[in-house]
């Protein structure tokens, strides 16, 4: 019989949950393995139409569209003089509506590029796969001079590291991970209760999106000459902050 959390897990995939609840499924992912293989599966069809080509519609067909709602509008303004007094505001409203709302929609897909999407799907998938399965930590060091000689081994770039004991910014290892098809090298950092980690793979050109939060989850992007880093952890966002700044001196 299929678990009656199936649907939760997918709006959890789509990030749609709140805190709590999102609190309450990976709970749940701990104990179910069909929740968790639903879980996996839709990441990797995620991951396989991430992969697929993007071609961004063109300026001719972007002005065909809006000329077309142009001309939709036009029309429905024209139909509400032939409808009784009392029955053409509502219509009127709603096609008038309907039409505003497509043309936000396409406007937010002409103007937010996918990949930015994409991208945080990607870190905030990482981070939670790593948190509920155990691979966490491949090399496990505090040690600057053991984890960054890892990566080189291991990872597509080999990062900067440091150990922030003073400002209980604690680095406990290193692993490997996956963002957008690269070889991401990932330094696991422990904040009292919380972990961070801080994904680190070779600048590819697209723009990034700053700071994200998500379901109780921040992300925060920044790029360093040739290599583009994200910090994502439940920690207070002017905490995970706190260790940008740190990592972006060394």
């Amino acid at each position: 019989m299929a678990c009656n959390e199936r649907l939760r897990v997918q709006a959890y995939f789509d990030g749609e949950l709140d805190a709590s609840a999102a609190t309450e499924i990976e709970r749940h992912l701990q104990v179910c393995r069909e929740c968790a293989e639903l879980l996996a599966s839709l990441d990797s069809v995620g991951g396989a139409l991430r992969q697929a080509p993007y071609h961004r519609a063109s300026v001719k067909l972007r002005s065909d569209v809006m000329k077309a709602l142009d001309h939709e509008a036009g029309h429905s303004r024209a139909l509400s003089g032939w409808l009784p007094r009392g029955a053409q505001f509502w219509p009127g409203a709603a096609s008038g509506a309907a039409a505003t709302m497509f043309a936000a929609a396409l406007a937010f897909f002409a103007l937010v590029p996918p990949a930015s999407t994409q991208l945080v799907n990607d870190v905030m998938g990482a981070h939670l796969r790593s948190l509920m399965a155990e691979h966490l930590i491949d090399v496990a060091s505090s040690d600057q001079h053991t984890v960054k000689p890892w990566f080189a081994g291991h990872a597509d770039v080999s990062p900067p590291t440091a150990d922030f004991p003073n400002e209980d910014f604690r680095l406990v290892g290193g692993r490997v991970d996956y963002v957008e098809g690269h070889r991401a090298a990932v330094l696991v950092y422990r904040h009292g209760a919380h972990t961070i980690n801080v994904f680190t793979w070779a600048q590819s050109g697209e723009a990034l999106p700053g700071v994200v939060t998500r379901n109780g989850y921040h992300s925060v992007f920044w790029q360093s000459g040739d290599l583009v880093f994200c910090a994502v952890s439940d920690a207070a966002l002017d905490e995970l902050m706190a260790l940008v700044r740190l990592l972006k001196e060394i």
